[in-house]
């Protein structure tokens, strides 16, 4: 059956849009709350991040699941993961982020994690849609819900992403700049770091609930660049908003996007390693160094959670979206910016080796992505005029290229990649399925 609310990650729009307001989100917390009630289960834990519209859905999602009889634990502003982390420990039974990750402030969202920290399912994701259409009925008084205040919260996941740290030697020495998006990180992260003994210069964790990644972060990595350069450091971490992404700059101000850091992770230990997941956006460098170093690379379809279900079937411990969300299923249950982050130091620190020593057998293949705002992307998959100069394209570029045409899960997008050997054939071909794109749907 297909969904009506939830996309790839939750439920995310504009404020005030469709299922992004506050009347509407009352209900959803009710009917969430509802179905947890029908399962057994009696207590649900809620973080947000840093945008200024948390407040008021906070209090939505309080009042929803205090209707529907289940006691609400609030931790205030906290990364994603801290959420997934801070539901089991705190012996929940389920976890809410208000949040819409890496998007302006103007956007908003909700994210669903189970008992044990992890993204719910598709059924449990059904069942709360069936329920949201029903006819909100509260709980009689004596069964309210009631709510209460975890003030220890930042503090426990500060030690927890310590304890991931795996190298013999401390970070002294290394001189680090941390972007922390005006996000939820901003309060965590810089503590993070410095206790483990980096020189830590911290931007980006200054949230006025309007500049959350602003400019800055993840998806801005322009100012990170230019700090680590500026500052001499030997590196640079910007996380997005909610903390579930990571992105890393060597001493020299270049990237190392997700693709990069699931490299290092996976052949720091390719004795062990036989083989990791990345996403159909994965970049064929990728694959190749990977199966140079005797590591297979599973794909799946975009999104952290279903890299997260191959890791699961196929009993793997590292996969990663080229976006940063970057899963060690050795050390946590979800994306983790941090802890990610601490395992590449935890590679640097043991092998002595920089960022960039460690990422230079890596070479990428020059890749474009292109987004096509659009009113709907319906018929996508089935456009025939579309579809056949794709075919005809991927021939012209032979096995070196690839092209991926799909809709985005979270914004209006019909996203557009190309890539190849050629960085002047894949713009060329990215240009002109952008243009055939808009003629067809925008």
């Amino acid at each position: 059956m297909k969904k009506k609310y939830f996309g790839t990650d939750g439920i995310r729009d504009r404020v005030g849009k469709g299922m992004i307001s506050p009347d509407q989100v009352l209900k959803l917390g009710w009917a969430t709350g509802k179905v947890m009630k029908d399962r057994g289960e009696s207590c649900v834990m809620i973080g947000k991040d840093t945008r200024i519209s948390g407040y008021m859905f906070e209090s939505a999602l309080e009042s929803g699941f205090i209707a529907a009889g289940i006691d609400v634990l609030l931790l205030g502003p906290m990364p994603t993961p801290a959420v997934a982390y801070l539901t089991q420990t705190f012996h929940a039974d389920a976890g809410i982020v208000i949040s819409a990750s890496h998007n302006p402030h103007y956007d908003n969202g909700i994210k669903f994690f189970s008992a044990k920290g992890r993204k719910i399912t598709d059924e449990i994701e059904l069942a709360i849609e069936g329920t949201f259409e029903q006819s909100l009925e509260i709980v009689s008084s004596g069964e309210l819900g009631k709510a209460r205040r975890i003030d220890d919260a930042a503090g426990r996941y500060i030690e927890f992403c310590k304890s991931t740290y795996s190298a013999k030697k401390k970070l002294g020495g290394l001189k680090i700049v941390l972007d922390c998006a005006h996000g939820a990180t901003y309060h965590v992260a810089p503590s993070v770091f410095s206790e483990l003994g980096a020189e830590v210069i911290t931007i980006g964790a200054e949230p006025d609930g309007l500049n959350i990644n602003q400019d800055c972060g993840a998806t801005h990595l322009d100012s990170l660049q230019e700090a680590v350069v500026s500052h001499s450091a030997d590196l640079g971490i910007a996380f997005d908003g909610d903390g579930d992404r990571v992105m890393m700059v060597d001493g020299m101000g270049q990237v190392l996007d997700g693709d990069a850091i699931l490299y290092i992770l996976a052949t720091a230990c390719a004795k062990a390693v036989s083989a990791v997941s990345g996403t159909v956006m994965s970049n064929l460098g990728l694959e190749n160094a990977l199966r140079e170093q005797g590591v297979q690379l599973h794909r799946t379809s975009v999104g952290d959670r279903y890299v997260m279900e191959s890791l699961v079937k196929n009993g793997l411990c590292y996969g990663a979206e080229p976006s940063g969300h970057v899963l060690c299923l050795d050390k946590t249950t979800t994306g983790d910016g941090i802890v990610a982050a601490l395992q590449v130091l935890s590679v640097v620190v043991d092998s002595g080796k920089n960022l960039t020593e460690l990422s230079e057998s890596l070479v990428m293949y020059p890749q474009v992505l292109k987004n096509v705002l659009v009113e709907s992307a319906l018929g996508l998959d089935e456009n025939k005029r579309l579809n056949e100069r794709v075919v005809y394209l991927e021939e012209k570029m032979g096995d070196k290229g690839r092209i991926l045409i799909r809709a985005s899960g979270t914004e209006p997008l019909i996203r557009v990649m190309v890539e190849g050997e050629s960085a002047e054939l894949v713009e060329e071909v990215a240009i002109e399925l952008v243009n055939l794109v808009k003629s067809e749907f925008s």
